[in-house]
């Protein structure tokens, strides 16, 4: 009987890689400060993923949420008092044009607990005015801010709208009057970050090598591969490049060949991992097995042996 894959899920692959305080400080600094390493990894400590992050510095706090879809790694603080949140996108190939909205949706929750964990404190009336019991807040209650991060792992260049105001149609006579909400966006693909641990640097050149949809499959595959050897990419980088883009990684494969090779494990699976995909969705919309022998050549770059081979392991019948 033949040894059942142990398939990575991207999320899980990923909230590994940013759980570390290193890497997870590294680019919030690269994001907010422009590279100067204001919040400092040993600042940092895991909280609960459903719940809301403080991340601190000395002299001001700022809150981190790191969450792709399913994925939420969350970090505390002890100096700033700013809740940092990071959302990533992690579809390969879909934007999500409905992003602003979901980034407001997300700090309006981190800011109603933080309310709700404060008003708690208020049982009675004792000490408060009769407007502070309303409110179950005192007029001297402060919360933290909180500041998102959005990172999208798309191929194609984001060409969604970066503020809620994006979202709206609104006559320019109101458009002052109508509150809009910013994103911050990284886009993996390519961006201008200052990145100082040598694990980020690696991940999102590796990434920009493996988004990079105006060249040929073998071409990416052969730049990737290169730069892993070269840069001799830590096992975890390669990993969390392949979580991003959303491939399915045969981690027995990993652990049999070790690091010298790992770039061809992940090529490998990385391709039967899309060609699962593009057959199950031809099904879906009712193409027929030329068809998605077709869009398994086209989208995959491989010949028309091997999207048959791809199309009998994962179709409905033997072509």
């Amino acid at each position: 009987m033949a040894k059942k894959k142990r398939n990575l899920k991207p999320d899980i692959i990923l909230k590994s890689y940013w759980r570390d305080n290193g890497r997870f400080a590294d680019l919030f600094n690269a994001v907010l400060f422009g590279g100067e390493r204001v919040i400092q990894p040993d600042e940092l400590e895991d909280l609960d993923a459903e719940s809301s992050t403080i991340l601190e510095h000395r002299k001001h706090a700022e809150g981190i949420a790191a969450s792709r879809d399913n994925i939420k790694v969350r970090k505390k603080s002890t100096a700033y008092g700013i809740e940092l949140v990071m959302l990533g996108n992690e579809s390969q190939e879909h934007i999500d044009y409905a992003m602003p909205m979901r980034v407001m949706g997300y700090d309006y929750s981190a800011y109603k607990k933080q309310y709700d964990s404060n008003a708690t404190k208020y049982k009675d009336a004792d000490g408060m005015e009769e407007d502070e019991y309303l409110s179950r807040m005192k007029r001297t209650d402060r919360f933290l801010p909180v500041i998102t991060v959005t990172v999208y792992y798309g191929r194609k260049p984001w060409n969604g709208a970066t503020s809620l105001h994006g979202m709206l149609d609104i006559p320019e006579e109101l458009r002052r009057y109508v509150n809009d909400y910013r994103m911050l966006l990284v886009e993996a693909r390519k961006n201008d970050l200052v990145l100082h641990d040598m694990n980020n640097v690696d991940l999102f050149n590796l990434l920009e090598i493996l988004l990079d949809g105006s060249r040929p499959a073998g071409e990416i595959r052969s730049r990737a591969i290169g730069y892993t050897k070269e840069r001799r990419v830590d096992k975890a980088v390669i990993m969390a490049a392949a979580g991003a883009v959303d491939n399915k990684i045969d981690y027995n494969a990993l652990e049999q060949r070790g690091d010298v090779d790992m770039y061809t494990v992940f090529e490998e699976t990385r391709v039967e991992g899309r060609a699962e995909e593009i057959i199950e969705t031809g099904y879906e919309f009712g193409l027929s097995d030329d068809d998605i022998l077709g869009r398994l050549q086209r989208k995959l770059d491989i010949s028309l042996e091997m999207a048959r081979t791809y199309l009998r392991k994962y179709g409905k019948q033997t072509v």
